[in-house]
């Protein structure tokens, strides 16, 4: 078997963390932004840990579960990593949601934090 590379080993266990904290505790998903960090969420634009973990923690649902269908890791030129989501959703008792979510992902003080993150629903309005 194949060593991952440190990019794919590094996205992954940042996947695995972010939605387990998601699942579990919004609020603690300020750790994982900086102050400079970035959120688009369904075309609404958020910057700054505060702003972030404000709306996160103000969607409205009490409770949900995220399902990974599939992820992709690259390395980037400026030494962050690209990461990218694809999975299904389920809150409260709305019914299950497709959705798409890309991570930039950079080493500062020796730990990885989420500098860029954008969030889509998977709904398609064939009309």
């Amino acid at each position: 078997m194949v060593d991952q590379p440190v990019w794919e080993q590094i996205g992954s266990s940042f996947v695995t963390h972010y939605y387990q904290m998601f699942d579990s505790d919004r609020s603690r998903l300020g750790a994982i932004y900086t102050d400079a960090s970035c959120l688009t969420w369904e075309g609404q634009q958020f910057q700054g840990k505060l702003d972030i973990v404000k709306k996160l923690t103000s969607l409205p649902f009490t409770k949900i579960a995220h399902s990974i269908t599939a992820q992709d890791h690259q390395p980037t030129p400026d030494c962050c990593i690209l990461s990218m989501v694809v999975g299904q959703l389920k809150a409260d008792n709305d019914p299950v949601m497709g959705f798409h979510q890309t991570f930039i992902l950079k080493n500062v003080n020796d730990s990885w934090v989420c500098t860029n993150d954008m969030f889509r629903l998977a709904l398609h309005n064939f009309g």
